[in-house]
């Protein structure tokens, strides 16, 4: 799985996750870990998730796999980016040392074979990984036999917006494939597009940089802007789908829908849905 990996990177087929989390682990602090776990607590209506066991689908930087196993989940975290494993595995190293109730591996939501051998879990948290699968209709049956019988499946995938989003799949599809000295070309206008009306907002409201300063905070995620801004326009594959798409998928296979937060235009719908 890392050669495959590495070749579609090589290919600009798939952007490196792994090591854009990596630089984000430096800036990882006590207020990022707690606005992760008061994500988690709000879109699950939880005030803690002990006696539960979580299935991270995708963990990236391990930050939500931390905030799940702060909150008293056991937790299972893999990816299919080592470099992904590997960051988790530095917060599990930096934060629950030895923890056996969290364990990490290398896995894609794509391997059946891999997923059978998981078993069902109270919570399977796929927050803007299935769309980066390669193959999202095939991502989002995958997760569908892991979630236990009365539990949830909580994901985030992105808002189909039609021409926008096909656009934003050719900037994604040039950065990657140009060589990384040159993707500045690249990332600076994508950056000034996303950022700029939110600058010159705070410019004009008497407070420069206000929302990019404190994006940590009301982001509710606890992320990194800059990190963030790496990751949408590098971030492929991607795939998107409408929110009664998504629905009607889960609806269709025995969930039904307990949470709603669509984006409303450029972004992730979020889904909590309880299987019955």
């Amino acid at each position: 799985m890392s050669s495959a990996h590495a070749a579609e990177i090589a290919a600009g087929q798939r952007f490196a996750f792994g090591a854009n989390w990596a630089r984000f682990l430096d800036q990882l602090d006590t207020a990022r870990i707690q606005a992760a776990e008061d994500s988690l607590r709000r879109l699950l209506g939880v005030a803690h998730l002990q006696g539960l066991r979580m299935l991270d689908v995708g963990c990236g930087s391990g930050l939500f796999s931390l905030a799940a196993r702060r909150l008293g989940a056991r937790v299972h975290s893999f990816d299919y980016d080592l470099q992904s494993v590997a960051c988790t595995l530095e917060l599990r190293r930096r934060y629950r040392p030895d923890d056996p109730d969290w364990q990490v591996e290398s896995g894609s939501v794509l391997d059946s074979a891999y997923l059978q051998g998981l078993g069902q879990w109270d919570l399977v948290y796929a927050w803007g990984v299935l769309h980066h699968s390669g193959d999202l209709a095939r991502a989002m049956a995958n997760v569908v036999g892991l979630v236990a019988a009365d539990g949830r499946l909580f994901i985030a995938i992105y808002n189909d917006q039609g021409r926008a989003s096909r656009t934003w799949l050719r900037v994604k599809r040039a950065y990657n494939r140009l060589p990384s000295g040159l993707r500045w070309l690249v990332l600076t206008p994508a950056a000034l597009r996303l950022w700029g009306p939110t600058m010159i907002r705070d410019l004009l409201a008497g407070r420069p940089l206000h929302s990019w300063r404190h994006y940590a905070r009301t982001s509710t995620r606890g992320m990194s802007p800059w990190r963030d801004v790496v990751d949408w326009v590098g971030g492929l594959p991607f795939e998107v789908a409408t929110p009664e798409e998504v629905f009607r998928f889960y609806r269709d296979r025995g969930f039904r829908l307990e949470e709603l937060t669509t984006s409303g235009g450029l972004g992730c719908n979020e889904f909590v849905f309880r299987r019955d």
